[in-house]
């Protein structure tokens, strides 16, 4: 489990996260919603340690993980798939898997099957299969949302973070992206789901938090909150 006790973060004088707590229970897929600035990245970040929280805890499987450097937390089995993909543009599609699997090629993660699990992303990912000679930084931004994806979960890791794994892309790929979420979630993999489309989010979900401006506002199960008239209101539309 992952859990998060009374956040404070921000970037320099700049706080951005107010007293955050939530909690990301084993096999299960919670989702962060909230619009553009609310904090959702920063709370990510804050976990998998690209900036280094102001106080607060941060608890992986009963051990506290927050402030540590961002490698030492992706030993302990936290994948981060971030904003904007930053995958390793220079280098191939398969080398990419393989610098996700480094903590177990070093002995820092259970080691485990590394060539079939890179077999299992191809098998997940068709996509990546077929360029997988390919340089990263040559493929569609759909692909590039898929490797980061594939990466991440090459660290067999505890928890798998994922940051707007929509963003930018077409309604078809987005279909896509969400229907691998589903499958991931299927294979009890735990998943904190950061996601603008709120519907999308919320249909694939067991437990979902809203966030705005730096603060939880609410929570609840994720059938629950698609029923919340102000939640409906705020990110849903009328549509939904």
């Amino acid at each position: 489990m992952l859990k998060i006790e009374n956040l404070f973060a921000g970037y320099g004088k700049v706080q951005v996260l107010h007293g955050v707590s939530m909690e990301v229970p084993t096999g299960m897929l919670v989702t962060l919603i909230g619009s553009n600035g609310a904090g959702k990245t920063t709370t990510l970040r804050a976990l998998s340690g690209m900036i280094k929280p102001e106080s607060g805890s941060i608890t992986l499987g009963g051990v506290e993980i927050g402030g540590l450097p961002s490698h030492a937390i992706a030993r302990k089995g936290l994948a981060h798939s971030p904003e904007a993909r930053r995958i390793f543009p220079t280098q191939s599609v398969f080398d990419n898997l393989l610098l996700g699997a480094f903590p177990r090629l070093t002995g820092a993660r259970p080691k485990g099957d590394v060539q079939g699990d890179i077999s299992k992303m191809f098998e997940i990912f068709p996509r990546l299969a077929e360029r997988r000679a390919q340089l990263a930084g040559t493929l569609s931004g759909g692909e590039q949302q898929m490797l980061a994806m594939a990466r991440a979960l090459m660290l067999q890791p505890e928890v798998l973070l994922l940051d707007e794994p929509s963003m930018g892309l077409s309604p078809k790929l987005v279909e896509e992206v969400f229907v691998v979420i589903a499958r991931l979630k299927s294979e009890k993999v735990t998943m904190l789901l950061v996601e603008q489309f709120a519907a999308a989010a919320l249909e694939v979900a067991d437990f979902g938090y809203v966030m705005e401006n730096g603060r939880l506002t609410a929570s609840g199960t994720a059938a629950s909150l698609k029923v919340d008239p102000a939640v409906r209101a705020a990110y849903l539309g009328s549509a939904h």
